[in-house]
């Protein structure tokens, strides 16, 4: 079967091929140097539309090829020169023409009038990573990092919001370059705090190299934050209002100063939301049945900033400090009912109603100091040095009133309040440098992180008499403090050969771990003699390796692999039991081991424009949460290691663009495999699942002045596999939007509506360990949304020179130096 995938791909290329012709030639500048990654483009004559891009070799050289005869010129562009236009010729559907050398000019002359205006693709996909570029997209108006996440071509949010990237779970959130120690409910509320306003790009990489931490078998997901980077004193202010059930608003502001000495910059956004959640849980167990429905109310009041400045001391040297967080108020309402019902006979037996109300506070900030050298020769250093700490705090009052079949008698009733802060320090050091050797690039560098927990957890029964008076329940009370040391070294190669360029990497990790479990006292301090304690010490080699074939830059090929962990995050790691509600309890598990994953990948890019990969990935003890029974009418959650999942992964892009219509489509598609066992019968599992996500995006500028736009985007999640058990039912959305430019430019008025047809509901089935369940949900996902944004002062440069330099201070600050959150 693959011989004659492989035959009949050829034979299309071929065919492809053959009614071809090619445009060749070499971009030099005045003194005849060949110029390397210039863009080249062949424009249609009649109306200078593109038909196809380029980039040029070392040597300057470029070959483009056009898919059909007519009359048509080449466009030569590089920073810091002069546009050049070569005369109109004509292709005859055959041969080769020659355009000889293309020469191009520096820039000269003021150039502090010269305003610079440009409009970013949707989606770029390059050789490691996809990039979706949320800034000035209609349909991200008023959205939430979490939302936008779900809206990204191979991702996967799940029920519970996990997040998996290429079919695997696993991924590492990182926030401009940065990664975030959070996960599961803790992550989903931080995104959700995190307004789509203050959001430049979301990049995809799912097959880091050594320069990038190991952490995440699938990959990385990094979240751009806005930071200004025109020349000037600048700015602008922006403000939304959106409406499904409840109204939303959002609104903020962005500064900018920068010269040839200094840029500060800066922002503010302030988000305050009210949603709409639906969520059903129906469970079978022996023979019992509980049929859960919740209503769930989520609101959110969230203050988001950025601030800093970068020193440029001289051409060689850049000192830099940071500060941004993100501080919100949360607070969940559900107003639940469960009828419990004998099952031979379907008789409601009694009803269970619990309106719990959880008070939540989030605050996130962060501290980044930074320096970078680089000169002409390629040596180029990065230090930097972090500190950040989360401080959330949870109080839930949670009651639990039975009643008799008909709903109206009340049979007992009990009350719970939970007070759970826990408080994240994290302190990171790093150093990257990178030269030239042998006509390649080294790199290494080091990274030493630490990250340390408190989890403080403490149960109250509450007296029927009133919510205030509560008693500490010690025994279901606990503290958890967790702490976690990493240090990595690595190095890694590039370079370029005849036709190859080759990478090799490897990455070396020390993890240092230690965690601790408490009871409490009567009076909620800690009980030192009855501590629980766990360490974990060991070491780790990250190998990776690509080679990418282009020679024919018009076809290039690719493979690569890497092994990445995933470390069990903090929460799974607790021994303690929490009970969730009188039938649901949740526990760590002390013995949860990383997961190691090996990542082999096959790319092709044919025309810059299509671009395939296809990846196989093999998991060793794989985690995954599972509920189980306990008590016979209890649900017991906790994750385990499953024994081994592989993952097979297809994914095809292709951007389009015709004049003033551009449009992207994305095809996501892989194939699980779990198998583990837990004593046979219903405690084994062996499953197997095919899933596919399909994106796309479509804008037209229209109008006399093309100064509207239209925007649709929409995407389908067909059944999938979530985490091993649960089987999903399909998913899908559809937005669309209008955008126009008022203010003389100046400002930009949007109006969308978000899953216009209300189809994101989840559904999802478990059958484990005696218990079947069923859960389904939905939440406020249909809303008509609004912004305006007006933007100030002066978006001039000076020079081509400083908006490239302006560019690498950008590409650094970012990517902590020389790479996605160095590593």
């Amino acid at each position: 079967m693959r011989k004659l995938v492989t035959v009949f791909a050829g034979l299309m290329l071929f065919g492809l091929a053959a009614q071809a012709q090619k445009v060749t030639g070499i971009v030099k500048d005045e003194q005849g140097k060949g110029i390397d990654k210039s863009t080249v483009s062949l424009l249609n004559a009649k109306d200078s539309s593109v038909a196809k891009l380029g980039v040029t070799s070392e040597n300057g050289r470029f070959t483009i090829t056009a898919a059909k005869p007519g009359s048509y010129l080449v466009s030569a562009t590089y920073v810091g020169y002069a546009p050049v236009y070569s005369k109109v010729f004509d292709l005859s559907g055959s041969g080769e023409v020659s355009l000889g050398d293309v020469v191009i000019s520096k820039l000269t002359g003021d150039l502090k009038a010269v305003t610079v205006t440009s409009k970013k693709p949707m989606i770029e996909v390059k050789a490691d990573k996809t990039i979706m570029n949320v800034e000035g997209t209609i349909n991200a108006t008023g959205s939430d990092a979490l939302e936008l996440l779900r809206k990204s071509p191979g991702v996967l949010v799940d029920k519970d919001d996990n997040i998996s990237l290429a079919g695997k779970n696993g991924v590492r959130i990182y926030i401009d370059g940065k990664p975030t120690p959070l996960a599961g409910a803790d992550l989903a509320n931080y995104l959700k705090s995190t307004n789509a306003a203050q959001i430049e790009a979301i990049e995809l990489i799912t097959n880091p190299s050594a320069r990038y931490d190991a952490a995440g078998n699938a990959g990385i997901i990094n979240i751009r934050l806005k930071k200004n980077k025109s020349f000037g004193t600048n700015g602008s202010v922006n403000a939304g209002y959106n409406i499904g059930i409840y109204p939303k608003y959002n609104g903020g502001i962005n500064f900018n100063h920068r010269n040839k000495g200094v840029n500060i910059f800066g922002n503010y956004n302030y988000n305050n939301t009210k949603q709409n959640n639906a969520f059903n849980l129906y469970r079978t167990v022996l023979d019992t049945i509980f049929d859960n429905k919740t209503t769930m109310i989520f609101r959110n009041k969230s203050h988001g900033f950025k601030a800093g400045a970068d020193f440029f001391i001289n051409k060689k040297n850049t000192l830099g400090v940071l500060i941004n967080g993100n501080i919100s108020d949360n607070t969940f309402n559900n107003d639940s009912r469960t009828p419990i019902i004998y099952a031979p006979t379907g008789v409601v037996d009694r009803i269970l109603t619990a309106n719990n109300q959880n008070d939540m506070s989030r605050d996130n900030v962060n501290f980044n100091v930074n320096y970078r050298f680089a000169d002409t020769a390629g040596h180029e250093l990065n230090l930097d040095a972090d500190y950040g700490f989360f401080r959330n705090d949870g109080n839930q009052l949670q009651p639990n009133f039975y009643y008799d079949p008909s709903g109206n008698t009340l049979l007992s009733q009990v009350m719970y309040r939970f007070i759970a802060p826990t408080d994240i320090d994290i302190y990171t050091i790093k150093a990257d440098y990178e030269q030239n050797y042998k006509k390649g690039k080294l790199g290494m560098g080091a990274k030493y992180s630490s990250i340390s927990t408190t989890n403080n957890f403490q149960r109250y029964n509450v007296s029927q008499l009133s919510p205030e008076i509560k008693t500490l329940d010690v025994p279901r009370s606990n503290q958890f403090d967790y702490t976690e040391g990493i240090a990595a070294l690595y190095i890694n190669y590039n370079k370029q050969l005849k036709g190859v360029m080759f990478q090799a990497g490897l990455r070396m990790e020390n993890t240092n771990s230690q965690g601790d479990s408490y009871g409490l006292n009567t009076d909620g301090s800690v009980n030192k003699g009855s501590i629980q304690t766990f360490k974990r010490n060991y070491t780790d080699l990250f190998p990776s390796a690509a080679l990418t074939f282009n020679k024919n830059p018009m076809n290039q090929w690719g493979i690569s692999y890497s092994r990445r962990i995933d470390r069990p995050a903090y929460q799974d790691l607790n021994p303690f039991e929490f009970k969730l509600d009188e039938y649901t309890f949740q526990k760590g598990n002390t013995t949860l081991r990383p997961q190691y994953t090996n990542i082999f990948t096959l790319t092709n890019t044919y025309k810059y424009k299509l671009n395939t990969s296809l990846s196989y990935s093999h998991v060793n003890d794989v985690f995954a949460q599972l509920v189980d029974t306990a008590d016979k009418t209890k649900s017991f959650i906790t994750r385990k290691n499953l024994a081994t999942r592989d993952v097979v992964s297809l994914n095809i892009s292709y951007p389009f663009m015709y004049k003033t219509y551009m449009a992207f489509v994305n095809f996501s598609g892989n194939y699980t495999k779990y198998t583990a066992d837990f004593g046979g019968g219903s405690r084994k599992i062996n499953v197997d699942a095919a899933s596919f996500n399909i994106y796309q995006q479509h804008s037209l500028r229209f109008g006399k002045k093309k100064d509207w736009t239209a925007e649709l985007s929409g995407w389908y999640n067909s059944p999938a596999l979530w985490e091993g058990a649960f089987r999903s039912k399909s998913m899908w959305s559809v937005d669309a939007g209008m955008q126009k430019t008022i203010f003389k430019g100046k400002g930009t008025f949007k109006v969308s509506v978000s899953d216009i047809f209300f189809s994101m509901k989840w559904r999802g089935e478990l059958d484990f360990a005696g218990q079947k369940t069923i859960a389904s949900g939905n939440f406020e996902s249909r809303q008509l949304r609004t912004s305006l944004v007006w933007r100030f002062g002066s978006n001039s440069v000076k020079a081509a020179r400083q908006r490239k330099d302006a560019s690498e201070e950008e590409k650094k600050r970012t990517q902590g130096g020389g790479g996605l959150g160095g590593n």
